[in-house]
Protein backbone atom coordinates (compact mmCIF):
# COMPACT_ATOMS: atom_id res chain seq x y z
CA UNK A 1 0.00 0.00 0.00
CA UNK A 2 2.01 2.83 -1.23
CA UNK A 3 -0.28 5.51 0.72
CA UNK A 4 -1.31 4.90 4.31
CA UNK A 5 -4.52 5.91 5.51
CA UNK A 6 -4.09 8.49 7.77
CA UNK A 7 -6.73 10.75 6.90
CA UNK A 8 -10.10 9.09 5.84
CA UNK A 9 -12.18 11.38 3.99
CA UNK A 10 -10.20 14.03 1.52
CA UNK A 11 -12.74 15.67 -0.89
CA UNK A 12 -11.29 14.20 -3.86
CA UNK A 13 -15.04 12.51 -4.55
CA UNK A 14 -17.64 15.36 -3.95
CA UNK A 15 -17.95 16.31 -6.83
CA UNK A 16 -19.10 12.35 -8.56
CA UNK A 17 -15.76 11.38 -9.61
CA UNK A 18 -13.28 8.89 -7.66
CA UNK A 19 -9.92 7.55 -8.47
CA UNK A 20 -8.19 4.07 -9.58
CA UNK A 21 -5.29 2.52 -8.52
CA UNK A 22 -3.51 3.77 -11.80
CA UNK A 23 -4.05 7.59 -10.76
CA UNK A 24 -6.72 7.59 -12.72
CA UNK A 25 -10.38 9.51 -12.04
CA UNK A 26 -13.96 8.18 -13.37
CA UNK A 27 -17.24 8.70 -12.85
CA UNK A 28 -18.50 7.00 -9.29
CA UNK A 29 -21.38 5.37 -11.24
CA UNK A 30 -18.52 4.07 -13.88
CA UNK A 31 -18.82 0.26 -14.62
CA UNK A 32 -15.57 -0.45 -12.96
CA UNK A 33 -16.50 1.37 -9.95
CA UNK A 34 -19.89 -0.51 -9.72
CA UNK A 35 -18.01 -3.73 -10.27
CA UNK A 36 -15.73 -2.99 -7.30
CA UNK A 37 -18.74 -1.55 -5.00
CA UNK A 38 -20.59 -5.08 -5.65
CA UNK A 39 -16.87 -7.00 -4.98
CA UNK A 40 -16.88 -4.73 -1.52
CA UNK A 41 -20.33 -5.79 -0.44
CA UNK A 42 -19.67 -9.17 -1.35
CA UNK A 43 -16.99 -9.17 1.32
CA UNK A 44 -18.72 -7.36 3.90
CA UNK A 45 -21.40 -10.02 3.85
CA UNK A 46 -18.84 -12.63 4.02
CA UNK A 47 -17.77 -10.62 7.05
CA UNK A 48 -21.34 -10.76 8.64
CA UNK A 49 -21.25 -14.37 7.81
CA UNK A 50 -17.84 -14.53 9.54
CA UNK A 51 -19.46 -13.72 12.53
CA UNK A 52 -21.12 -16.61 12.77
CA UNK A 53 -20.36 -19.59 14.96
CA UNK A 54 -19.02 -21.98 12.00
CA UNK A 55 -16.58 -24.80 11.93
CA UNK A 56 -12.99 -23.66 11.94
CA UNK A 57 -12.00 -25.39 8.16
CA UNK A 58 -15.14 -23.15 7.20
CA UNK A 59 -13.87 -19.90 9.17
CA UNK A 60 -9.99 -20.40 7.38
CA UNK A 61 -11.67 -21.25 3.89
CA UNK A 62 -13.85 -17.68 4.02
CA UNK A 63 -10.97 -16.00 5.49
CA UNK A 64 -8.80 -16.56 2.88
CA UNK A 65 -11.57 -15.72 0.45
CA UNK A 66 -11.70 -12.16 1.97
CA UNK A 67 -8.15 -11.83 0.95
CA UNK A 68 -8.44 -12.91 -2.22
CA UNK A 69 -11.42 -10.58 -3.05
CA UNK A 70 -9.33 -7.15 -1.92
CA UNK A 71 -6.65 -8.63 -4.21
CA UNK A 72 -9.68 -9.23 -7.26
CA UNK A 73 -10.95 -5.75 -6.01
CA UNK A 74 -7.43 -4.58 -6.38
CA UNK A 75 -7.25 -5.77 -9.83
CA UNK A 76 -10.68 -4.20 -10.88
CA UNK A 77 -9.21 -0.95 -9.45
CA UNK A 78 -6.18 -1.16 -11.72
CA UNK A 79 -6.82 -1.39 -15.62
CA UNK A 80 -4.69 -4.16 -16.81
CA UNK A 81 -3.28 -5.77 -13.37
CA UNK A 82 -3.84 -9.20 -13.06
CA UNK A 83 -3.94 -10.43 -9.52
CA UNK A 84 -6.16 -13.34 -9.54
CA UNK A 85 -4.61 -17.05 -10.20
CA UNK A 86 -6.11 -20.12 -11.46
CA UNK A 87 -4.13 -21.46 -8.83
CA UNK A 88 -7.03 -19.43 -6.50
CA UNK A 89 -9.84 -20.49 -8.52
CA UNK A 90 -8.82 -23.93 -8.17
CA UNK A 91 -8.35 -23.84 -4.73
CA UNK A 92 -12.30 -23.16 -4.57
CA UNK A 93 -13.22 -25.98 -6.45
CA UNK A 94 -11.07 -28.18 -4.85
CA UNK A 95 -13.28 -27.10 -2.12
CA UNK A 96 -16.24 -27.22 -3.64
CA UNK A 97 -15.84 -30.87 -4.74
CA UNK A 98 -14.64 -31.44 -1.49
CA UNK A 99 -17.46 -30.15 0.53
CA UNK A 100 -20.01 -31.11 -2.02
CA UNK A 101 -18.69 -35.01 -1.82
CA UNK A 102 -19.98 -34.27 2.08
CA UNK A 103 -23.61 -33.55 1.11
CA UNK A 104 -26.52 -36.18 -0.08
CA UNK A 105 -27.10 -35.42 -3.90
CA UNK A 106 -29.71 -32.68 -4.23
CA UNK A 107 -33.50 -34.01 -6.18
CA UNK A 108 -35.08 -30.89 -5.50
CA UNK A 109 -34.18 -26.95 -5.06
CA UNK A 110 -33.89 -25.32 -2.46
CA UNK A 111 -34.89 -22.37 -0.66
CA UNK A 112 -32.16 -19.86 1.25
CA UNK A 113 -32.37 -20.53 5.23
CA UNK A 114 -32.32 -23.16 7.58
CA UNK A 115 -29.38 -22.15 10.13
CA UNK A 116 -28.86 -18.31 10.48
CA UNK A 117 -25.33 -19.26 9.10
CA UNK A 118 -26.95 -21.19 6.38
CA UNK A 119 -29.14 -18.40 5.96
CA UNK A 120 -26.22 -15.70 5.56
CA UNK A 121 -24.21 -18.22 3.14
CA UNK A 122 -26.95 -17.67 0.65
CA UNK A 123 -27.22 -14.24 1.54
CA UNK A 124 -23.37 -13.86 0.16
CA UNK A 125 -24.04 -16.15 -2.81
CA UNK A 126 -26.47 -13.43 -4.04
CA UNK A 127 -24.39 -10.99 -3.53
CA UNK A 128 -21.52 -12.59 -5.17
CA UNK A 129 -23.57 -13.36 -8.68
CA UNK A 130 -24.59 -9.30 -8.64
CA UNK A 131 -20.79 -8.96 -7.95
CA UNK A 132 -20.13 -11.06 -11.15
CA UNK A 133 -22.80 -9.53 -13.21
CA UNK A 134 -21.58 -6.29 -12.80
CA UNK A 135 -18.20 -7.72 -13.57
CA UNK A 136 -19.27 -9.24 -17.26
CA UNK A 137 -21.23 -5.74 -17.73
CA UNK A 138 -17.92 -4.00 -17.34
CA UNK A 139 -15.80 -6.38 -19.46
CA UNK A 140 -18.27 -5.97 -22.26
CA UNK A 141 -17.36 -2.04 -22.45
CA UNK A 142 -13.12 -2.64 -21.15
CA UNK A 143 -10.73 -5.20 -20.76
CA UNK A 144 -11.17 -7.62 -17.99
CA UNK A 145 -8.74 -10.93 -17.46
CA UNK A 146 -10.41 -13.81 -17.00
CA UNK A 147 -9.62 -15.04 -13.42
CA UNK A 148 -11.62 -12.23 -11.70
CA UNK A 149 -14.93 -13.68 -13.44
CA UNK A 150 -14.40 -17.52 -13.05
CA UNK A 151 -13.32 -16.76 -9.04
CA UNK A 152 -16.74 -15.39 -8.55
CA UNK A 153 -18.32 -17.49 -10.17
CA UNK A 154 -17.02 -20.14 -8.34
CA UNK A 155 -17.21 -18.30 -5.30
CA UNK A 156 -20.71 -18.20 -5.40
CA UNK A 157 -20.98 -22.13 -6.49
CA UNK A 158 -19.16 -22.35 -3.14
CA UNK A 159 -21.38 -20.40 -1.10
CA UNK A 160 -24.56 -22.31 -2.33
CA UNK A 161 -22.75 -25.77 -1.07
CA UNK A 162 -21.15 -24.02 2.29
CA UNK A 163 -25.29 -23.02 3.14
CA UNK A 164 -25.65 -26.70 2.98
CA UNK A 165 -22.55 -27.70 5.02
CA UNK A 166 -23.51 -24.69 7.21
CA UNK A 167 -26.76 -26.56 7.79
CA UNK A 168 -25.93 -29.79 8.40
CA UNK A 169 -23.37 -28.98 10.71
CA UNK A 170 -26.43 -27.16 12.91
CA UNK A 171 -28.17 -30.17 12.65
CA UNK A 172 -30.97 -28.96 9.69
CA UNK A 173 -31.40 -29.93 6.87
CA UNK A 174 -32.01 -28.29 3.34
CA UNK A 175 -35.25 -26.11 3.17
CA UNK A 176 -36.55 -27.48 0.32
CA UNK A 177 -39.01 -25.74 -2.36
CA UNK A 178 -42.33 -26.78 -2.74
CA UNK A 179 -43.75 -26.23 -6.36
CA UNK A 180 -47.12 -24.02 -6.06
CA UNK A 181 -47.19 -24.49 -2.69
CA UNK A 182 -49.68 -22.17 -2.30
CA UNK A 183 -51.42 -21.89 -5.50
CA UNK A 184 -54.32 -23.39 -4.27
CA UNK A 185 -54.92 -19.97 -2.25
CA UNK A 186 -55.30 -21.86 1.08
CA UNK A 187 -53.28 -19.63 3.55
CA UNK A 188 -49.81 -21.58 4.51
Amino acid sequence: MGHRLSKIYTRTGDAGATGLGDGSRVAKNDARIQAIGEIDETNAVLGLLLAEDLPGEVRALLTDVQHDLFDLGGEICIPGMSMITARQVGRLEEAIDRYNDELEPLRDFILPGGSRAAGEAHHARAVCRRAERALVTLAQEQPVHDGPRQYLNRLSDLLFVLGRILNRAAGQGDVLWQKRKNADGQKP
